[in-house]
């Protein structure tokens, strides 16, 4: 492990080995795979490296477990290092990530000086970071360009909603952003003024051969789930109406419970008996999703048809299996960089009612994927919701086609490609053509 007893900096490197990009073949075909091997090639000698906050939790953590792997796969000697903090950390880049996204919150100068910036020195004191070429992913570790050691080419890679970012934090960060080779955002819409550097447009993307997304009928789900269901008195005969994410002031969860209170009412809907199921994970890096879910609860006062999950057991095979089986999928975040777990439904061939913000717009096509809301307008939620459960024929229908938009535009193999492109564009072997 690559650490000492003066760093915090962890090395996940001997955790992960490397998958042969051969077993995507039957998802993606042979070309693709041909294809990514190929641009691969002039990086057979060069060192890649990976920087964030958690090695577990959010969809980064998700992302880097098979991009880490599929890149030592392709010959590329890849790396992941994750800096550690304590709870004063996390509690403040968790408000640093709410008030780059737009929301008012309070922050002292000791927060930035005492807290985040020391963590960030803490970690990288006397480490070198000598990979040819490193991704720093979000805010948590943006300061160690100017307080760490990097060798090779650099590049921020911002995760989150940046567009209505404020201005004080947006400009404490823009020095160290602007120290980076270049930066990448999910959608050229978040970029801010003030970046000096090339700017690239490089999306997120899920593994189907994960656990959580691999393909399954709805047999096999219902089977994974029987203990789940079992403890918490789900119905697996009645529609599920289902939401996963953190919990998180951005994701908007009482609106979904709000929608839900309201679509009962209807009465074709009440014959169907529909449930709603709220998933959440908790992460080390988001201190504030068990005081959110409390919130929730209160929401909810009791309600017998909606069922608030946090941290379930067999979490991957559990999640996988409730967006099989779900009659559609609600995603209405206020803010949202991307949305990984709307490809994780879409994937599974459920249809997404999305918010009409951020990446989720990239994935939900109206009248072909899923629909678009605004995040809190509860009719058009309960209509469109009303929709799905009412109609088997169009649910599948949007399911299908949900399938192919995922396989087309937002699997692991497509990011890895993309990351590959920026990479030998940096080292000086191609140059890269998805430059916004």
């Amino acid at each position: 492990m690559f650490h000492s007893e003066s760093t915090r900096f962890l090395e996940k490197n001997e955790v992960l080995g490397s998958v042969d990009v051969d077993i995507y073949t039957d998802i993606i075909g042979k070309n693709r795979v041909e294809v990514l091997k190929k641009k691969a090639e002039p990086l057979s000698n060069k060192e890649w490296a990976h920087v964030n906050s958690t090695f577990k939790g959010g969809g980064v953590a998700e992302m880097l477990k098979s991009v880490v792997p599929i890149a030592k796969g392709l010959g590329i000697n890849t790396k992941w290092y994750c800096i550690e903090g304590d709870n004063d950390f996390y509690s403040i880049t968790k408000r640093f990530h709410n008030i780059i996204q737009g929301v008012d919150q309070k922050f002292t100068l000791r927060d930035l000086f005492e807290t985040y910036i020391k963590t960030n020195k803490d970690n990288f004191k006397d480490q070198v970071i000598s990979e040819d070429f490193a991704v720093v992913h979000d805010p948590q570790p943006c300061a160690s360009i100017v307080h760490g050691h990097y060798e090779g080419k650099v590049v921020w890679r911002c995760h989150i909603d940046t567009s209505e970012a404020n201005e004080m934090i947006w400009h404490f960060l823009l020095p160290y952003i602007n120290n980076y080779d270049s930066v990448i955002f999910s959608m050229k819409e978040f970029v801010k003024e003030g970046i000096k550097k090339p700017v690239y447009q490089i999306t997120p993307a899920i593994d189907p051969l994960t656990r959580k997304n691999r393909k399954r009928t709805r047999q096999e789900a219902l089977d994974t789930l029987d203990d789940l269901f079992k403890e918490h008195g789900i119905d697996p005969e009645r529609p599920i109406v289902l939401a996963v994410s953190r919990y998180d002031i951005h994701k908007n969860q009482k609106t979904i419970i709000r929608s839900f209170l309201e679509l009962k009412k209807d009465p074709a809907v009440k014959k169907l008996k529909p449930q709603l199921v709220i998933v959440g994970n908790s992460a080390s890096d988001d201190p504030e999703g068990v005081t959110m879910y409390q919130e929730i609860l209160k929401v909810i006062d009791g309600d017998p048809d909606i069922f608030p999950l946090l941290n379930i057991p067999n979490n991957e095979e559990n999640i996988g299996a409730l967006m099989k089986i779900a009659y559609v999928f609600i995603h209405v975040s206020t803010k949202e960089g991307f949305g990984l777990v709307v490809t994780e439904a879409l994937w599974q061939g459920t249809p997404v009612i999305g918010s009409n913000v951020g990446g989720i717009v990239l994935q939900v096509i109206p009248a072909k994927t899923g629909f678009l809301v605004e995040p809190f307008d509860v009719e058009r939620i309960v209509g469109f919701t009303r929709h799905f459960l009412l109609n088997d024929e169009e649910r599948e229908r949007f399911g299908m086609q949900a399938v192919e938009h995922v396989r087309e535009n937002f699997l692991i193999t497509t990011l890895v490609e993309k990351y590959i492109r920026l990479m030998r564009f940096l080292v000086g072997t191609d140059y890269p053509y998805f430059k916004i």
